[in-house]
């Protein structure tokens, strides 16, 4: 139940019914590596690329003389560009020759396809060839980096949707605990009063400037070398072809592509995916700056800070019992982690390129696809599974509130600065809560006291400029300090 084909360096069988052909075979046979296959959005992108070939090379008059094989062939592409063929794809996603299996692999398939399409054998290369139907007027070396762009483009869109999604959960955060007073920390220690509507605000922010850097740089990845074949020389394809290819592909993705003015630069270098890289690693610190924050300010919960309350997933230990950990930022910090190691690999892998091209571009495509899957799936599991059900321990941020000395820095703009330094010496070696000293001394009311400690004032911009009262005349810090 095989087949026999035959390539340049001799025969192979191949089972009767694959899709797959002889450089598919020797491809899975000499890489091992990732333990996986290309990523299903760069087929179907390949997919796409292949069938805006065909419909240019079947304007240009390819095929005229059989139309059936021309619809063919156009049928097994849009099949390929909507999913329906990924299994057929079985290559690793690492591989040596700059992207040449998968494309062979994805060649070979459509081929097959459509001669299925047209009632033909597998493997009958003589009625549709991969190499010079498929293939017609391209290379490996602009088909697949045109298509890793094209990849890219869709999961960055997808990506700017999750963020939006995790940026609008931190927003309603925001509004959630704005009345939440609480202790303000710099270097781990108590600094000033804030509340915890602030810092989900401050979260929201820095990733509204993710999302603008994700949506900007998909302008980088929309410039592309299709119809450069080989180096970027376009050798072998007719000069209408490499006019009109990028237009077909423009016009089958809705997406504003154009053709690189210099298709031999745009062939060799891979700068833009380090650039685009930089920028999912932006996004990657952001999220491990955040899950820090998450996990510090929900820890204990009875012997941490544990003012914020994170919705439990699961139990936490298979030894202690009642220990609930706070595993959704534990596991988005780790993809985020990956994502910053993914960029590494890819930078160096960028910068290995040699001459004419650059060999390692499925290095490049795993890295920079993985990223984008990572970073989609950590901001839609941090949003859904953590910051949607934030709650605050109230009771908790209130007691630091009040004893802590951080409270002072909110009173001195009333009692003054040496006043407020006295009254926190005498908090931290007596135990009293400032609270109770200023009030049970008379400094302020308990009015007054509530009303500079309140959410109001301890989120406003700058002071109101209130004058300081006699009794805080700088002279009067050795009586508060008693």
């Amino acid at each position: 139940m095989t087949r026999t084909e035959t390539d340049l360096l001799g025969d192979r069988q191949i089972p009767a019914g694959a899709l797959h052909g002889i450089h598919t075979a020797r491809a899975v046979e000499n890489f091992p590596l990732a333990g996986h296959g290309v990523h299903p959005q760069l087929i179907r992108a390949l997919g796409t690329v292949k069938l805006a070939c065909a419909t240019t090379n079947r304007a240009l008059g390819a095929w005229a003389q059989d139309p059936a094989k021309a619809e063919a062939i156009a049928a097994a592409c849009r099949e390929m560009a909507q999913g329906l063929l990924d299994q057929h794809v079985i290559v690793d996603a690492l591989q040596g020759g700059a992207g040449t299996s998968t494309n062979m692999n994805v060649n070979e398939v459509l081929a097959n396809r459509a001669l299925e399409l047209l009632g033909e054998p597998h493997g009958h290369y003589q009625r549709i060839s991969p190499l010079d139907d498929i293939n017609l007027h391209q290379s490996t070396n602009d088909t697949y980096p045109t298509a890793l762009r094209l990849a890219a483009i869709h999961l960055l869109r997808d990506l700017e949707l999750r963020l939006v999604y995790l940026q609008e959960a931190f927003q309603g955060a925001e509004k959630r605990l704005a009345d939440v007073v609480k202790v303000g920390r710099t270097q781990l220690q108590d600094a000033v009063l804030t509340t915890l509507g602030r810092e989900m605000s401050a979260y929201a922010e820095a990733l509204t400037r993710d999302r603008w850097r994700i949506y900007k740089c998909q302008e980088r990845l929309r410039v592309v070398n299709l119809g450069g074949t080989a180096i970027g020389t376009g050798i072998a394809a007719p000069r209408q072809y490499i006019f009109q290819v990028v237009e077909a592909l423009r016009d089958l993705t809705g997406i504003g592509l154009a053709r690189a003015e210099n298709l031999i630069d745009a062939t060799q270098n891979t700068d833009v995916f380090v650039e685009v890289s930089g920028i999912l690693k932006a996004h990657a610190v952001s999220l491990i700056k955040i899950c820090t924050d998450l996990r510090l300010l929900a820890s204990g919960p009875q012997t941490g800070f544990g003012e914020l309350l994170l919705p439990p997933r699961q139990a936490g230990s298979s030894l202690m019992p009642g220990k609930v950990n706070p595993v959704i930022p534990e596991a988005v910090t780790q993809a985020a982690m990956l994502v910053i190691g993914h960029d590494a690999t890819l930078t160096q892998a960028c910068a290995a390129g040699n001459l004419e091209l650059n060999a390692f571009l499925p290095l490049i495509a795993l890295c920079l696809l993985g990223s984008l899957d990572l970073l989609a799936r950590a901001d839609t599991i941090l949003a859904r599974h953590c910051v949607a059900g934030l709650e605050a321990n109230r009771p908790r941020c209130r007691e630091h509130v009040e004893s802590s000395t951080a409270t002072v820095t909110a009173l001195v703009g009333v009692l003054g600065y040496q006043n407020a330094c006295a009254l926190a010496q005498r908090a931290a070696r007596t135990g009293e809560t400032i609270g109770a000293i200023v009030t049970g001394d008379g400094l302020l009311t308990a009015e007054q006291f509530q009303a500079l400690t309140a959410p109001e004032a301890v989120c406003q911009l700058g002071s109101r400029g209130q004058p300081v009262p006699a009794s805080a005349d700088p002279q009067a810090a050795t009586e508060v300090a008693r």
